[in-house]
């Protein structure tokens, strides 16, 4: 097995005992393999080991990348995706959204209003996360718990748009199940008013697992799996 292939294997290891702990089961968990700073032959090389979901976060880097994917495997009926995971500039979403499945970080008014303009021609509603800001720090991105949900039910009533739930980034200042705590009581709260948006992303290479006992449905893990950044 390839090096590539270990560290999945371990990762996957870990994500169904932590499962397991935390009494839940592995198959309501899914994995985002974070891609940045990786190349396009990276993304075939997992895709060849069964991943089916890759995360980036920015969309000069995502877009091409995606394109010289498609590329390489267009003789491979591989059915993957793609999830947008960082912060989107509102004049980057179109572009975003002709890779993307998924963005994990609508956060903004101007965004959300840009995101609305590109999906209006849609066929397929657009999976979305509502971004919180778990610090103090505005330049993080996300909005704050309290305000979760009168911005949700703007997503809510957008025909297009098909929200899944809430996405947070733990802080490095404090341990991380301070900050998972706070997403899953937003995600309650979130639920009460959607139901159906009961989905959490949440858990990067170091913390997953903890994420994991606090309900998150979408890890993104990167280096643990990818490991040293290739660009």
């Amino acid at each position: 097995m390839s090096s590539l292939g270990q560290r999945l294997a371990e990762v996957e290891s870990r994500i169904s005992i932590a499962a397991a702990s935390a009494g839940r089961d592995r198959s309501e968990i899914e994995l985002i393999v974070v891609s940045k700073n990786h190349p396009a032959q990276l993304v075939v090389e997992l895709l060849n080991l069964g991943v089916r979901a890759f995360g980036e976060n920015r969309d000069q880097e995502a877009k091409p990348k995606a394109a010289q994917v498609a590329e390489l495997v267009a003789s491979k009926d591989f059915d993957y995706k793609w999830h947008f995971i960082g912060q989107l500039q509102s004049n980057k979403v179109r572009s975003a959204l002709s890779y993307s499945s998924v963005i994990h970080s609508v956060d903004r008014q101007s965004l959300l209003d840009a995101i609305i303009k590109a999906v209006a021609e849609r066929s397929d509603p657009l999976d979305v996360f509502i971004q919180l800001n778990l610090t103090d720090d505005p330049g993080r991105g996300g909005i704050e718990p309290k305000h979760l949900e009168p911005f949700a039910e703007q997503v809510l009533a957008i025909k297009n748009l098909n929200l899944l739930g809430v996405m947070g980034v733990a802080s490095l200042e404090r341990a991380p199940e301070v900050d998972f705590e706070t997403i899953l009581k937003a995600s309650e709260s979130l639920t009460r008013i959607a139901p159906t948006a009961k989905f959490i992303s949440a858990g990067m290479s170091e913390d997953f697992e903890a994420a994991i006992s606090f309900g998150a449905t979408h890890l993104r893990v990167g280096s643990a799996i990818t490991g040293k950044r290739q660009n």
